[in-house]
């Protein structure tokens, strides 16, 4: 979880003329002239909200000195922070914004909390938007392949997690597009994304702004927005047999929470309480599946998963491995002009075999409401690698008792059939793909069919699971991700 990082008194202001009647022997009218100051003020929990002061002037003429003052302070702050923007944390402050509403997220409360709760702040902080209601699945990510962004400043999503993934591959294939880059190709050097993307969380978990900001509030995330704040996010790609097929900031889930979120796909109409209902009837079926995981340890990286340093304001791993990431990709640049490319990493790549009941691999910590430390508490969000979760085959108790981890204190690595690698490179191939050799099993389900893959006695082995990458599904197996 990344708390909140400090800034300035941040101001807004806004001119008031106001008029006091009393009715007397005569009409009597005194005019008194004010200027407002909006600021930040932080709450609890790592929320912020905006507190006002007004000020009363004795003529209109030291009224216009104050707010011209506070707006020469301001637009030279501004400047201060765009000019050293490569050596500071945060960034200028945005005047003109993308805004995408997914009006179906969580509880279809997206474009009621941007109307009632962000719009009123933008338009305190003078931030002209252009604001587009989604009207189906890629609706955005199809927007952004096309529309000019040259105006803007950044692109703000109101909804889940799906919604900011959608954004994310927008951005991502239009920036390698415009750079004539293969993103099939999952040896190239991607481009980072030319605009900045803003989250207001509405959907049902809300793990990247939980994540990245400390809580899912609506008004936090829009005062962080508004203020230029900003935070750097490992992206991972994922290929299969050189196709491209997804880009995953958060979370990629095999087994449990693929089994999860293909279930919960069916029953829609159940709202976020399918992702309860889904997650007790997978539970309960105890599928396990086994594979080969090949990984890359992440040898540039400084910290392990299990040493309790959870990512904050100015990290010193993120920033080292930002530097080391920086000299290895200028090597790679000037290998790729001199034609003598060595595109595996130095480090010896390490071969898992077996059967488990979940592979996880998170950018982030996946923090949560439900799951305040997340999957990884000590994930960095941007130290250029990946945490790596294997949960081996075990009881349905010993299981239980690994998912409640997630809800306490507790280290929820100190199990025998848990295992946490950092990484920067990771494949998996189902055995169902390696050999083919599956005929008792098919005879089993031959037989006793739906009976068989459904009842909660069956923890039997079935052919393949499904890929939960970020909230979307990849009926895939076999995937290789860096």
């Amino acid at each position: 979880m990344h708390s909140p990082r400090r800034v300035n008194a941040t101001c807004y202001y806004i001119w008031r003329a106001t008029l006091l009647v009393r009715n007397c022997d005569s009409l009597f009218i005194c005019v008194s002239v004010s200027f407002a100051v909006y600021y930040i003020k932080r709450a609890r929990h790592h929320r912020w909200r905006c507190s006002e002061v007004t000020f009363c002037c004795t003529d209109e003429h030291l009224c216009n000195q104050w707010i011209c003052t506070l707006k020469e302070l301001l637009d030279l702050q501004n400047n201060l922070m765009a000019h050293f923007l490569s050596f500071m944390l945060t960034a200028s402050r945005p005047k003109r914004l993308l805004v995408y509403i997914n009006p179906h997220s969580g509880k279809s409360q997206g474009e009621k909390i941007y109307e009632q709760k962000v719009a009123p702040l933008f338009s305190l902080a003078s931030i002209s938007t252009d604001v587009i209601v989604t009207e189906h699945a890629n609706h955005a990510k199809d927007n952004l392949l096309e529309i000019h962004l040259e105006k803007y400043d950044g692109v703000v999503c109101v909804g889940g997690d799906g919604m900011f993934s959608e954004v994310i591959h927008g951005l991502i294939g239009r920036s390698q597009k415009d750079s004539g880059i293969d993103q099939n190709n999952p040896k190239a050097q991607l481009v980072q994304c030319c605009l900045r993307i803003g989250i207001i969380p509405a959907g049902s978990t809300d793990c990247i702004c939980y994540a990245t900001v400390g809580i899912n509030d609506p008004v936090t995330s829009a005062l962080h927005i508004i203020v230029g704040d900003n935070q750097p996010l490992d992206v991972c790609s994922v290929h299969r047999n050189n196709t491209f097929l997804k880009y995953c900031v958060s979370l990629l889930g095999y087994g449990f929470y693929g089994d999860v979120l293909k279930d919960s796909e069916q029953k829609r109409w159940m709202g976020p309480a399918r992702y309860d209902f889904s997650g007790f009837k997978t539970f309960l079926s105890h599928h396990y599946y086994e594979g080969t995981v090949s990984f890359l340890p992440a040898a540039h990286a400084v910290g392990s998963p299990r040493d309790k340093k959870p990512c904050r304001t100015g990290c010193r791993i993120c920033k080292k491995s930002k530097l080391q990431l920086e000299k290895d990709q200028k090597k790679t640049e000037k290998e790729i002009k001199s034609n003598f490319i060595v595109w595996d990493e130095e480090g010896e790549w390490k071969v898992i075999r077996g059967k488990f009941l979940a592979i996880n691999a998170v950018n982030i910590s996946c923090a949560c409401p439900r799951s305040p430390k997340g999957l990884s508490p000590a994930a960095h969000l941007a130290d250029g690698s990946a945490d790596l979760i294997l949960v081996r085959k075990c009881s349905r108790i010993n299981f239980l008792r690994y998912l409640l981890r997630h809800t306490n204190q507790h280290d929820q690595f100190d199990f025998s059939f848990v295992e946490v690698y950092r990484i920067k490179k990771f494949r998996f191939t189902s055995k169902h793909f390696d050999d083919g050799d599956n005929d008792d099993q098919d005879m089993r389900k031959k037989h006793f069919g739906q009976f068989c893959r459904d009842h909660p006695a069956c923890c039997c082995l079935t052919p393949s699971s499904t890929w939960n990458c970020d909230g979307e599904t990849l009926d895939c197996s076999t995937i290789e991700v860096k």
